[in-house]
């Protein structure tokens, strides 16, 4: 039952009130917590598993590895809170007696900012949803947390949220921390606008995001949206890849694309090479693969139908010509893998060639030259190619100019690899430039997603007696600080 504007007022105003307390709680007491939810949400078994395979059409394998990879996710905050040092303490102690005036002792920490709002998203309906990177690492900076469950999976999220709040009762949290409502456009929007919340988290559309981003920043307070959206991670194929390993990167790709009938944020949408005899190498094997490929069932007839609208939009672009495709036609529920390809003046010219594609869907762009490759990556108006993707791969060798290139534009640079695949650990950035995301600043995966969720504040001149624990002199909780200019610690 979607939730009343009165109820998400209520939650607002309990999870403020828990707040107030849950900040200040110690690493080793909020580490508890996030064990205790891993712990919780493997004890509710195959259930979950078995309803989050109905709801999401998903394979037991994937629900089962993502179930891990949230658990996982858990555990790695709580060693990180627990340690400590994450909170990047930093003291400068009083100079009194400098000249020509005294210095006065300072010291700065990261705190958490309040409610987070998080939003499920259809295509993870545990690793990014009610329990996924956004609620866990909030959790873990010190900040209550609301989701909005996703309604294609809401079920799923109902048995996750049972599992935090068991949770909660088991390791004393305050009621408030953690809520969990259902809930449309309205809802979204009064959680978005109310203001004790303080920042969101979302994992989804273009649209979808954009329109948070527009009503946060509307507020009278406005507060960060850290949203991950659009993306078609370019795959650039230098001519020495093609020439001496064509068939094998085709049938690599191939994979990739499909993978979980393309619905990744991931997902290689494009492919960049020059013309020549390892491109139609490659081209005549990644046909093959996708003939060869089955159409799956998506994740939700919403997703399906969105999937055959925007593939039909892309394949009337002047230019576009289809190069292989599923021979089994699917049904309406089913996305059919297909692969096209475009001269790189058309791809150029056409801002709608850029658009995202959700599905088992890639387009070659085929360039006359290096110099018409490098004009495809550099291009930034008009067909606004870069300026869609966050994260690039590419083989071969890079020159630095392209490479100064790659930078600038994507947030994960991958060579000799696909973009599929996250590893979940601290120095993975999740995330990239606009519209990949609202804030390349920061990663949505592995521990540096804390950052989102707290700002820094100093003290100065403050009495040991007043300073967070993380700042006292004796450091009794013996983590890592930077005093006077040095790292020291443990």
């Amino acid at each position: 039952m979607d939730a009343t504007i009165n109820e998400v007022n209520s939650a607002l105003q309990e999870s403020q009130i828990a707040f107030l307390s849950y900040k200040n709680f110690s690493g080793k007491k909020k580490a508890g917590f996030l064990r205790s939810i891993a712990d919780e949400i493997e004890a509710l078994g195959q259930p979950l598993v078995s309803t989050a395979m109905q709801e999401t059409n998903l394979a037991e394998a994937r629900i089962v590895n993502e179930r891990g990879r949230t658990t996982s996710h858990c555990r790695m905050f709580a060693n990180l809170v627990e340690d400590g040092s994450w909170v990047d303490a930093r003291i400068d102690t009083a100079i009194p007696d400098r000249a020509p005036a005294p210095k006065a002792d300072l010291r700065k920490m990261l705190v958490p900012i309040g409610t987070v709002v998080v939003f499920g998203a259809a295509n993870f309906p545990l690793a990014y949803s009610t329990a996924g990177g956004d609620t866990i690492s909030a959790l873990a900076a010190g900040c209550p947390v609301i989701v909005k469950a996703h309604p294609a999976h809401a079920a799923t999220s109902d048995l996750v949220a049972s599992a935090i709040f068991k949770a909660i009762e088991k390791t004393g949290m305050p009621k408030g921390v953690f809520q969990h409502v259902h809930g449309g456009f309205e809802t979204g929007q009064a959680l978005v606008k109310h203001p004790f919340t303080k920042a969101v988290g979302f994992t989804g559309s273009l649209a979808g995001g954009k329109a948070l981003f527009d009503l946060a920043n509307q507020r009278a307070q406005p507060i960060p949206v850290f949203a991950e959206m659009s993306s078609i991670n370019p795959v650039i194929l230098l001519p020495d890849t093609l020439q001496k390993d064509a068939e094998k990167t085709a049938e690599k790709l191939a994979a990739s694309i499909t993978l979980g009938v393309g619905q990744f944020c991931t997902n290689p949408g494009l492919i960049i090479a020059v013309e020549g005899n390892g491109l139609d190498r490659f081209i005549k094997t990644l046909s093959l693969e996708f003939q060869k490929a089955m159409p799956g069932t998506m994740l939700h007839q919403g997703i399906a139908d969105n999937y055959s609208k925007r593939l039909a939009q892309a394949l009337t672009q002047k230019g576009v010509q289809v190069e292989g495709q599923s021979l089994t036609d699917g049904n309406a529920a089913q996305g059919r893998p297909l692969v096209a390809s475009v001269a790189a003046n058309d791809f150029i010219k056409n801002p709608a060639l850029a658009e995202e594609v959700f599905g088992p869907y890639s387009l070659i762009v085929r360039c006359k030259s290096n110099d018409e490759l490098n004009s495809v990556i550099n291009h930034s108006q008009g067909a606004r190619v870069m300026q869609r993707v966050p994260r690039l791969q590419t083989g071969g060798k890079l020159d630095a100019s392209l490479f100064n290139v790659l930078v600038e534009k994507a947030g994960r640079l991958v060579i000799n690899g696909v973009p599929t695949g996250v590893e979940v650990c601290p120095s993975m950035q999740h995330g990239g430039p606009y519209p990949a995301t609202t804030d390349s600043r920061f990663t949505a995966v592995g521990t540096d997603a804390i950052k989102r969720f707290v700002r820094p504040v100093s003290f100065q001149n403050f009495p040991d007696s007043l300073l967070p624990n993380e700042l006292k002199d004796k450091n009794p909780l013996g983590i890592w600080r930077m005093l006077d200019g040095k790292w020291v610690g443990k």
